[in-house]
């Protein structure tokens, strides 16, 4: 039997735009790329040229401290741009994709992660703490897998688990052989390939978001001390490594959910990691409109355009509106309906939590001094004093950031005290600095 962890602390926002269960197809994009930023902590070394012919699962990249880890390419093809910005910073390695030319093959009967490495998808997995790739000199005491996000507008695993059942139990088993596999499911799914899945910890979670935060499911079932490492990997990186185990190929196909207010149709669609983001928006928008397009999901993801390209680790991509073009009469100040708030600022309150809002991307405020008033504790499910911990960041007092639990917090668990957050303040980019600065002081 499953143990149930029971969550009281978080907020549901029910947005509009919520993807239906139907998956349709889309267009394959012009280019196909690899961007080093997605991988946190990475520092990448180009192992291509320009005009190099590559096969699906032949690396791109490399990282400059462990060259045994790759990044790989999603497709065959030849590499059109190897994109460089300022003092020459890797943006991204860019493939045009071509008929004919057959994906690389592995050996899946030796080393399972001398094979992860080699194929690309030791690249999916996170370290905690700091919430960087992973270090692949580490042994994790646990890796954790959460197959569900509590965030609105956020991808259905059931949706994109059914028919790969296989592939993903098979995945869980390979994992379960470098360290003991923690799976994290939600009260309301139903799948037996999850509630019943073998090799691995099954614990159920039933709460408001961010109950599908990997961070709170560890801070729940397995706090990481100091010295402690923790691995995560997603749920549809499980099954990347189940088709690698089963078929000997990489294959980064993923099922995103288009979402958003300002998509036609949301739907899912079957889409490679580091496709265009405009080949999955194909006649879903209405150009007219100021347009606010999120590579990832609306409360973690980063600001992007139709020329940008799908995240290594996003499961969504969210349109909703900008609303720089909204002329409001009187502000905050009129009894609004449509409007959402957690401090009852609007009447909307009246009618109840299940509520669907359209919501823009505007701040509505400008950023003002941090008031400790508790706001973060109501929504942040984790045995952490939140604001007492952005403070220490803020004040750059690594031993107070330790004595707080800052190594087992990534900035994606701050997004909902972020969304609440009366001083305005940008949470989740105060987290990864400090993050980054506390990495660099311990290495």
């Amino acid at each position: 039997m499953a143990k149930v962890i029971k969550l009281r602390k978080g907020l549901d926002v029910h947005l509009k735009g919520q993807a239906t269960a139907e998956i349709t197809s889309v267009k394959c994009s012009a280019e196909y790329a690899l961007v080093p930023d997605d991988f946190v902590g990475l520092k990448p070394k180009v192992v291509v040229k320009e005009g190099d012919v590559v096969r699906a699962g032949d690396a791109l990249l490399q990282d400059k401290l462990h060259p045994e880890v790759k990044f790989v390419s999603p497709v065959g093809g030849t590499v059109s741009l190897v994109e460089r910005g300022d003092r020459r910073k890797l943006l991204s390695v860019r493939v045009k994709p071509e008929e004919g030319v057959a994906p690389r093959e592995f050996d899946t009967k030796g080393d399972v992660k001398a094979l992860l490495m080699e194929s690309g998808l030791f690249a999916f997995f996170r370290s905690r703490p700091y919430d960087v790739v992973a270090n692949p000199d580490d042994k994790p005491k646990a890796i954790f897998v959460s197959a569900f996000n509590s965030m609105p507008l956020a991808q259905d695993f059931e949706v994109a688990l059914k028919g790969q059942e296989a592939d993903f139990q098979k995945g869980i088993t390979t994992l379960s052989k470098i360290a003991p596999v923690h799976l994290g499911i939600s009260a309301k799914q139903t799948s037996t390939a999850l509630t019943v899945a073998k090799d691995c910890e099954v614990t159920v979670y039933d709460g408001p978001a961010p109950a599908g935060n990997v961070g709170v499911q560890i801070n729940h079932t397995s706090p990481i001390n100091k010295g402690e490492v923790v691995w995560t990997l997603g749920a549809e990186e499980v099954i990347f490594v189940g088709r690698l185990m089963r078929t000997g190929k990489v294959d980064l196909t993923r099922t995103i959910a288009v979402a958003g207010s300002e998509v036609k149709k949301p739907c899912y669609v079957r889409a490679l990691v580091g496709q265009q983001i405009g080949s999955l928006l194909d006649g879903q928008l209405d150009n007219s409109k100021h347009l606010r397009i999120i590579n990832g999901n609306v409360m973690t993801g980063l600001k992007t355009t139709a020329d940008g390209f799908l995240a290594a680790h996003a499961t969504e991509v969210n349109v909703i509106p900008e609303g720089d073009d909204n002329a409001e009469l009187l502000g905050w100040i009129m009894p609004r309906l449509k409007e959402f708030s957690t401090s009852r600022t609007y009447f909307s309150w009246l009618f109840g939590r299940k509520k669907e809002y359209t919501l823009d991307a505007r701040i509505k405020g400008g950023e003002r001094h941090m008031i400790m008033s508790g706001e973060y504790d109501r929504v942040f499910p984790m045995d952490i004093y939140a604001g007492y911990l952005i403070k220490a960041i803020i004040a750059g007092d690594i031993d107070r950031q330790e004595q707080l639990g800052i190594y087992e917090v990534a900035p994606e668990d701050f997004a909902i005290a972020e969304f609440v957050d009366s001083s305005k303040l940008e949470l989740q980019r105060i987290v990864r600095e400090g993050l980054d600065i506390l990495r660099k002081e311990n290495e």
